[in-house]
């Protein structure tokens, strides 16, 4: 039996329960076991190679647009790294680290309107997550808490609903739609791709304020990162489609909770525009300075994959 089949036999049970947790009667999975077998497995020994050749914890990125499957896949590394390779894994997502409501709003009325908005660079708290990758990587590690956001009121849940980090973990994976995303220059920016940008952004104060980010504070945060793995969508209108999708299965799950805020087809067809720039620029930049690329087909299944490191 190779380590792969053994591997498999191991996990199956574990991704399995996983992949029904997360289908709906019209959403299924397909091909699970070839996901399993040919991609995510071979991907997980490659990061073990990786964590071997280093003396301290490995830290990972997977970045793709919205609906792309991050999160999907985060979780299933994080159970064959675990349940096989016996490692101790983080899982970040960088969407728990959006500014809070009422941040977003001070920061609306003291910058632009478009800021109330989370998902470009600077909506997210960035020194909170440097605080805790920081503490991740001390030698005497101290627990610590990590935020949850909640996308179906918009706003960040209470401390007490935070996740806590007990012991050091060997992998910690940071999982985001900007994951290693780059500023354009400033040609490039002036011209407007949608018509928020068109109408609400006429003078490019909100465009320039996540350019300058990207350049500084995100920049910084990318560089900590080892390995970056991207989920390559064949498209925008995809990115879409796909998160209409993860809305509709948003409010499946939140079809009981009083406050939800789930978005109409109109609102999610605006609120995509917000990310439309950086994801464009991301499908030219990533596949060039990622070390995995996984390229997605029309069909959301991971067609291949290939290594450039």
């Amino acid at each position: 039996m190779s380590n792969i089949d053994e591997c498999y036999e191991i996990i199956k049970a574990d991704c399995f329960s996983f992949f029904k947790k997360e289908e709906t009667k019209s959403e299924r999975f397909s091909n699970k076991k070839k996901m399993l077998k040919k991609i995510l497995i071979p991907l997980c020994f490659w990061i073990m190679n990786k964590k071997d050749s280093l003396k301290r914890t490995l830290f990972l990125g997977i970045s793709g647009g919205q609906g792309s499957g991050k999160t999907t896949i985060t979780k299933l590394l994080e159970i064959i790294l675990s349940k096989y390779f016996n490692k101790k894994v983080c899982t970040i997502s960088i969407d728990d680290f959006y500014k809070t409501l009422k941040e977003r709003q001070k920061l609306s009325k003291k910058k632009y309107f478009l800021l109330k908005t989370r998902g470009i660079p600077g909506t997210h708290d960035i020194s909170f997550i440097f605080n805790l990758l920081k503490n991740l990587k001390r030698k005497k590690f101290i627990k610590t808490y990590m935020p949850k956001f909640d996308k179906s009121i918009d706003d960040r849940l209470k401390k007490n609903r935070w996740k806590k980090i007990e012991k050091k973990p060997d992998i910690v994976i940071l999982e985001g739609w900007c994951i290693g995303a780059k500023p354009q220059m400033f040609k490039k920016l002036r011209k407007p791709i949608n018509k928020l940008e068109q109408y609400e952004d006429k003078k490019m104060i909100w465009r320039n304020f996540a350019n300058s980010h990207l350049k500084r504070s995100y920049k910084k945060l990318f560089s900590k990162i080892d390995e970056i793995i991207f989920l390559k969508v064949p498209n925008f209108s995809l990115i879409t489609k796909w998160r209409l999708k993860q809305e509709n299965k948003l409010n499946l799950k939140n079809k009981f909770s009083k406050n939800k805020k789930i978005m109409s087809y109109s609102q999610i067809l605006r609120f995509v525009m917000f990310y439309q720039r950086i994801t464009l620029q991301m499908f030219l930049d990533l596949p060039k300075i990622a070390s995995v690329v996984m390229c997605l087909n029309n069909n959301h299944e991971i067609k291949k994959v290939y290594y450039n490191n």
